[in-house]
């Protein structure tokens, strides 16, 4: 099973957060492969603006391959990338997991309402407690569950 994580990816905090959850996630759904866009290059290069065609092409297949998204939702709004490939994954049926921790306050249930809509579940963890291991366990009960209502429809 291929699990595209998507989410910020900018700083040092975010790329160690996003590695550390997608880590914790495979552990605990058994076949498990999560794909981390953060580790999508050209040779080398990850920031090379001649490149980034194919790094956006590369995010593209990869949702293509997955199936189930876990959407990192954090922050005052949603990350633009992010908010794409949300797009991209409901257009194309994929079950989405919004994943919010942060404790501001938005629309429905701390975002956007159209982000919200288009998730096909929501977890809301605050992040107080800091625990990536308890988010993973609570995040792969949803996505099981989620996946489970897709092969049953």
């Amino acid at each position: 099973m291929n699990i595209y994580l998507s989410g910020p990816l900018f700083t040092q905090a975010e790329r160690r957060w996003n590695r550390d959850l997608a880590r914790e996630l495979e552990a605990r759904i058994a076949g498990a492969r999560v794909l981390l866009p953060q580790d999508f290059k050209v040779g080398s290069s990850y920031n090379n603006p001649k490149d980034f065609p194919h790094i956006f092409r590369a995010c593209m297949d990869a949702l293509g391959e997955a199936d189930a998204v876990v959407a990192v939702l954090d922050g005052p709004d949603v990350d633009s990338g992010t908010a794409l490939e949300l797009g991209v994954a409901y257009e194309r049926g994929i079950p989405i997991i919004g994943v919010r921790t942060d404790f501001r306050e938005s629309q429905d249930r701390g975002v956007n309402l159209v982000i919200a809509g288009a998730c096909t579940t929501l977890l809301r963890e605050m992040s107080f407690g800091e625990d990536v291991g308890q988010l993973a366990r609570d995040l792969a009960g949803k996505i099981v569950a989620a996946l489970k209502r897709k092969d049953d429809a």
